[in-house]
């Protein structure tokens, strides 16, 4: 089987998961009581803790001989921990396990996507393809559980997540390639990996470019955390919530797949800021309720808020790191936009979806403009100019 596509189903197996915990989690965790302020709360805390405990995973990871030990690792203790939430102990319980399950479950794309990114160097392959595939999944998991949800019980929404999860753990093992975590074979010592990652955390253009395409990645909050009980509110119905997640995956992953001599023409810098002012149009114009009809549109700009940032993200980090803190350079990108800043904007959602409903969405927009200017600072560094 090529490489490939044993990377893509990888990915696949991943993102399958996060498909339904996505859009539909907020959605269980409603159907068991909870508000929208405990959801963006219960939501918000790993998000908070990433900034610390992702590089600590990623160092944790690089600890290890081979880079698919630790996502083998990673996905089984994530099975357990989802299953764990099925126990109805309350509020606190399930702050603790999700905690515990989503603090893990968001190191293993970063961490996957070293391998990937070095892979498709060497091999001289798009690294769009795989990471296409697991966008893919994610569509249809979206669709999948949108289709169960008018038919069935929101408990399925767990039940897919714990299914999904183990698979990722099986494909870690029989699907990812053996390489190693360091060139020579063997496990650095902890002291040279936590010197890797401080001299990331000091390098003043490195943190530049992972806040800013973090503000405008976390952005998304409001629609992550949201968007399903915000269209349900205007009389939209899980399985057409279902399409419009599908709509806007599909354009990223249309841009993953097909727009990648473009890419490189432009260049991450370029591409960064089409997704900032994408994302600005975005969350302004969702802010008002726009009928079903602009909604698609306005869900095919997902290409750029999210797959163009994406993408640019992982370009520039890949060009201000090096080989031996690859994996904490990732990790810290991912923590911040997935992390501590998107934990920030999910909390302020919760409140905001109680108060203000869509109206919410226009913090998204004031954060990407937030953003915009430090991408405008990244033009001034002459290190990214030959990227």
């Amino acid at each position: 089987m090529p490489l490939t596509v044993r990377l893509g189903l990888f990915y696949g197996a991943v993102f399958i998961g996060s498909g339904v915990s996505s859009p539909y989690l907020p959605v269980w965790f409603a159907h068991h009581g909870m508000s929208g302020s405990r959801i963006g709360l219960i939501l918000s805390l790993p998000m908070l803790a990433r900034a610390v405990s992702a590089p600590l995973l990623a160092v944790w990871a690089d600890s290890f001989r081979l880079r698919r030990t630790a996502l083998m690792i990673l996905s089984l203790a994530v099975t357990g921990a989802y299953a764990l939430m099925a126990l109805p102990w309350g509020f606190a319980w399930q702050a603790v396990v999700w905690f515990a399950a989503s603090s893990m479950f968001t190191t293993i794309p970063p961490l996957a996507d070293v391998i990937t990114l070095r892979r498709a160097r060497l091999d001289g392959f798009n690294f769009g393809w795989p990471r296409g595939i697991g966008s893919a999944a994610f569509i249809v998991g979206n669709l999948g559980m949108g289709f169960i949800l008018t038919r069935g019980s929101p408990e399925m929404v767990l039940v897919w997540m714990v299914a999904a999860v183990a698979a990722a753990s099986l494909a870690a093992r029989l699907l990812l390639p053996p390489d190693p975590v360091h060139e020579e074979g063997h496990a650095a010592e902890l002291s040279d990996r936590m010197a890797g990652l401080s001299g990331l955390l000091k390098d003043p253009v490195f943190m530049t470019a992972v806040v800013s395409a973090g503000l405008i990645q976390s952005a998304h909050a409001f629609y992550y955390g949201f968007s399903t009980l915000a269209w349900k509110r205007q009389g939209i119905a899980e399985d057409m919530t279902g399409i419009l997640w599908a709509t806007g995956v599909s354009a990223e992953i249309c841009f993953l797949w097909f727009m990648e001599p473009w890419r490189r023409r432009i260049g991450p810098r370029n591409l960064l800021a089409l997704g900032g002012l994408g994302a600005v149009v975005r969350w302004t114009a969702l802010a008002f309720s726009p009928p079903l009809w602009v909604v698609f549109p306005l869900q095919a700009l997902h290409a750029f808020s999210y797959a163009a940032t994406f993408i640019a993200s992982l370009l520039l980090v890949e060009q201000l790191s090096t080989p031996r803190n690859a994996s904490a350079a990732q990790s810290i990108n991912s923590a911040l936009s997935g992390g501590v800043l998107s934990g920030i904007a999910t909390l302020l959602s919760g409140w905001l979806f109680d108060h203000a409903g869509v109206h919410g969405y226009l913090l998204m927009s004031a954060m990407c403009a937030v953003g915009m200017v430090g991408v405008l600072r990244l033009y001034a560094v002459r290190r990214l100019d030959s990227v």
